[in-house]
């Protein structure tokens, strides 16, 4: 609104909000804080856990920070950057989430102490980048060259620590180390070749590795062949069942006779479908979409083993691993199109019938079955083995890690604050603020574990002035060499986490200017108080 002649002119839609200047970076930061200090109480081995309950009742019982972020419902612009961080630190690397979110959190409150202090906001932008660049640059001074087995085991080991996996983590680790060198091809693993499949019922310890593909399914028909060797495999899009029309239809019948013949007719079409999945010579049928009961008839005479509305995900795994091509009219089904495997067959797990792909020539494709006494428990450990999965996958491909226990950060900001000093202007207070802020990650895993943070990060400095590989032990409460200790990440988690975090909090130091419909930074609960009767805070 402006005023012209003491008559305003409206250039926004009545009832818009809109803060400017200082108050809508104040805004931002603090709700950048609230959203990193929730999660921040889940880092590390000693880390509590967050009972997340959707609107069906649903519950998730979790610490793993994207799927805490992801499960809550973020209404403030400036919060959900930081959930943007922390979905594509997941993507990227598979683990770090809640380090990046609490740097960036931790960045923005020094952030805010510097603009109290005058400092143009320009000026900590600029400050930041340049501590950024230096930070990777000492990254790669400390990382260590490593891809063995037994690198990789720790690395899985330290990203399920903490995770819910705790009773198994070693047996489980050594799984996804496993899984990983077999499906690896040029120093390269695609996470899309190992399976992941929950099936309650049973111990964790009881998990196990398949080599091969494993679909959460059983044949259509009981019927049907239970195993069948040297399998010849369609994979069909087609539904073998006749097509509803598009519109309304209706047919009228004069005669009984005209009835007979109306349904001989559907079963002729019916069964000339299923002639063409024999002529091809297959002998396994996978389909996305339905299989009539009058097809399955057919299909079980002729001893073929078919499975019907089976995954996307899965025809795409099939197709990958088999040789087979997708089909999705019948009447191109050839042998030209199957693929092949040594086994098909089912298997029942517990109360949980599934189907096994097994004796894929010259194809990597691998399935964990992971097992646990609940849907909560196996749910927990399916994330923890995500993670470590990706951060395996990052070590074979970087062959770069760092020590863990706080140990980088601490090594890091020491750097940084040495650095800085050689800096003139107030990017220099930039500077010190980032690596001060980096400190959050030591300090959180003490007070996680119900450690003194003041202590341990007193001891810490101490100790990295002879060695940059002393990090907190937070199982024994006391710091310690994390080498020896085996506690390793990958480099590419740590780089990622605060190139993400000083990224994001970069867009929201630049902002000046916050326009909204009313009510869009408040949650549903949020009452005329502008507090948020559900519990939660208003930009949440």
């Amino acid at each position: 609104m402006v005023q012209n002649q003491n008559q305003p002119i409206y250039i926004l839609p009545e009832g818009t909000e809109r803060f400017l200047g200082k108050d809508a970076l104040r805004m931002n930061i603090m709700a950048g804080k609230i959203l990193a200090e929730t999660i921040r109480t889940t880092l590390g081995p000693r880390g509590m856990d967050k009972m997340l309950v959707d609107g069906t009742g649903d519950v998730i019982l979790t610490n793993d920070g994207v799927t805490i972020l992801r499960e809550m419902d973020i209404v403030h612009p400036a919060a959900r950057m930081l959930v943007e961080i922390a979905k594509n630190q997941e993507d990227a690397v598979g683990d770090g989430t809640t380090t990046a979110v609490i740097i960036a959190g931790e960045l923005l409150k020094k952030a805010e102490e510097l603009l109290e202090l005058g400092v143009h906001s320009s000026t900590i932008i600029l400050g930041y980048r340049q501590a950024v660049a230096k930070s990777i640059e000492i990254l790669n001074e400390i990382s260590i060259d490593a891809k063995d087995a037994e690198t990789l085991f720790n690395v899985a080991l330290t990203a399920m620590t903490g995770k819910g996996s705790e009773i198994a983590k070693e047996p489980l680790a050594k799984l996804i180390v496993d899984a990983s060198l077999k499906v690896e091809e040029n120093s390269k693993v695609d996470k899309d070749n190992i399976n992941i499949q929950r099936i309650s019922g049973a111990s964790v310890e009881d998990s196990e590795i398949v080599d091969g593909i494993l679909i959460d399914k059983g044949r259509s028909d009981p019927g049907m062949p239970k195993k069948v060797e040297n399998a010849k495999i369609a994979l069909l899009k087609y539904p073998l069942e006749i097509k509803d029309t598009e519109t309304s239809a209706k047919i009228n019948l004069t005669d009984p006779s005209q009835m007979q013949a109306f349904l001989d007719n559907e079963e002729e079409m019916i069964r000339d479908m299923v002639d063409k999945v024999i002529d091809s010579g297959a002998n396994v049928l996978f389909c996305q979409k339905g299989i009539d009961d009058l097809a399955m008839h057919y299909l079980r005479k002729a001893g073929i083993f078919a499975v019907k509305r089976v995954k996307k995900s899965d025809i795409k795994r099939l197709e990958k691993s088999t040789g087979a091509r997708l089909v999705t009219n019948i009447d191109d089904l050839t042998q030209d199109n199957l693929g092949s495997a040594g086994l098909v067959y089912e298997k029942k797990i517990f109360d949980q019938t599934v189907i096994l792909v097994e004796q894929l020539k010259d194809a990597k494709a691998i399935s964990i079955i992971l097992r646990g006494s609940t849907r909560y428990v196996t749910g927990e450990i399916e994330r923890a083995l995500d993670d470590a999965l990706g951060v395996v996958a990052a070590t074979i491909e970087d062959s770069k890690v760092v020590i863990g226990g706080g140990a980088p950060e601490i090594e890091i900001a020491k750097q940084l604050k040495e650095y800085g000093e050689t800096i003139n202007g107030r990017e220099q207070l930039a500077i010190l603020s980032f690596a001060e802020a980096l400190e959050v990650v030591p300090r959180t895993l003490a007070e996680n574990a119900g450690l003194d943070s003041i202590d341990i990060l007193v001891d810490l400095r101490a100790a990295h002035e002879k060695s940059n590989f002393i990090g907190l032990d937070v199982l024994k409460g006391k710091i310690a060499d994390m080498k020896e200790e085996g506690v390793v990440e990958p480099q590419r988690v740590k780089t990622h986490a605060i190139n993400s975090a000083a990224e994001a909090t970069e867009m929201i130091l630049r902002i000046d200017d916050l326009v909204a419909a009313r009510g869009a930074l408040e949650s549903e609960g949020a009452g005329d108080d502008g507090m948020d009767h559900s519990g939660m805070p208003p930009m949440m």
